[in-house]
């Protein structure tokens, strides 16, 4: 079994405290492995655990609580801790009840799984009030993908990265097009699944146009607004609260986050023209029947990636009438970064831009071309690889 330590070990470090251990992420980013690996982990201490993933059909008469609980009772030796691992617990009728009550009725651990961020929200947090941490799942990082490839060769391993992204069922497979079929079999059960069913859409094929929309303008400033003007372009009649609410199940189902701006000046949030980056560039390439088109915002978007991989808050700056591609916000750090696909001759745009910015937070520059690395009147120029393979 392939481990992905940074993140049981960030698992473990929670282990038989009181708090509820969430695990969330897009659908095949590797949840399920991770309890899989706590459960090989617990196993070799003897530990009791209980795993269920509810996806699967031995657990479909389990599918409310009251089932579920009496399955517990009688598999479950209350003389001893239990560690219970839930995969995609939301397949449950009325699971937060329960949870919660677990930890009522058993000197247990619990860690929970769910492919969509409403499992935070409403009753669970109700019940919890303050009981649970979550635990995020992301696709494969370029260092992953070179393990998981078993190459060593950083260049020819981010070349893969552009094109086929990070889901580890793809990179676990050399064939180019069952990459192709696995990456569409990942976005469509996504979008009508996590998306579509959960949200008892009925304008499947609205959904669907709105979703490569996003896929087709990654790095550019949406509202609501100009998607609709998009729509009623193609003869579609379509409200901007429709678009919004179609949004939001996007983004709560994790294939889209959501790069909301910030005034730099003003130092306050703005609520307009914020920017949209998918979780994995395998599917805007796969989806949209194109590879390295608009490289320069793929690029943008691998960025986002790493910094979000690392718990970084990531808004868009405005400075005055100057954009400014990311402002990093983590704990009381704070990062302006710029990504560009290269440096042209003789231009300081990139380094200008973040140079006008009257505080001393650190800046930087990330680019895909190797000529360009080095400094520019004190900014540091990194390339994109190297960018990736270390610690922002």
């Amino acid at each position: 079994m392939l481990k992905r330590d940074r993140y049981l070990n960030n698992v473990l470090k929670y282990l038989d405290t009181e708090f509820v251990k969430v695990i969330t992420g897009v659908r095949r980013a590797g949840k399920s492995f991770l309890l899989l690996m706590l459960k090989k982990h617990l196993k070799l201490q003897n530990k009791q655990i209980l795993y269920l993933n509810f996806e699967n059909p031995n657990t479909f008469d389990m599918n409310t609580s009251e089932k579920l609980y009496e399955y517990i009772k009688l598999n479950i030796d209350k003389s001893k801790k239990a560690y219970f691992l839930f995969d995609e617990i939301g397949e449950v009728e009325n699971w937060q009840k329960l949870i919660n009550g677990l930890r009522v009725a058993f000197d247990c651990d619990i860690y929970i799984t769910g492919s969509n961020a409403n499992i935070l929200s409403g009753e669970l947090a109700t019940y919890l009030s303050g009981r649970y941490v979550e635990i995020k799942v992301y696709p494969l990082s370029l260092e992953e993908l070179a393990l998981f490839s078993n190459n060593n060769n950083y260049d020819l391993v981010l070349d893969q990265y552009i094109k086929y992204g990070g889901f580890p069922s793809v990179a676990l497979v050399a064939d180019q097009q069952m990459k192709t079929d696995v990456l569409k079999g990942i976005y469509n059960s996504i979008i009508l699944k996590d998306v579509s069913l959960r949200g008892d859409i009925k304008q499947i094929d609205i959904l669907l146009k709105l979703s490569l929309y996003l896929l087709d303008n990654i790095g550019n400033t949406i509202s609501s607004s100009k998607i609709s003007n998009y729509f009623n372009s193609q003869n579609q009649n379509v409200s901007s609260n429709t678009i919004n609410r179609y949004l939001n199940l996007l983004e709560n189902s994790f294939i889209f986050y959501n790069a909301k701006r910030y005034d730099i000046r003003g130092k306050e949030y703005l609520k307009t023209l914020g920017k949209y980056y998918v979780v994995d560039l395998g599917i805007k390439n796969i989806m949209l029947g194109r590879m390295n088109i608009n490289l320069g915002s793929t690029i943008e978007n691998i960025v986002y990636l790493k910094l979000i991989q690392e718990g970084w808050n990531i808004f868009v700056g405005k400075y005055d009438n100057l954009e400014i591609d990311f402002v990093c916000f983590k704990e009381n750090r704070t990062k302006y970064i710029q990504v560009t696909l290269t440096i042209p001759k003789d231009s300081k745009r990139e380094t200008d831009n973040l140079l006008l910015i009257r505080d001393n937070y650190e800046r930087l520059v990330v680019t895909y071309d190797y000529k360009d690395v080095g400094s520019v009147d004190g900014i540091k120029i990194v390339h994109l690889k190297d960018f990736l393979l270390n610690e922002v």
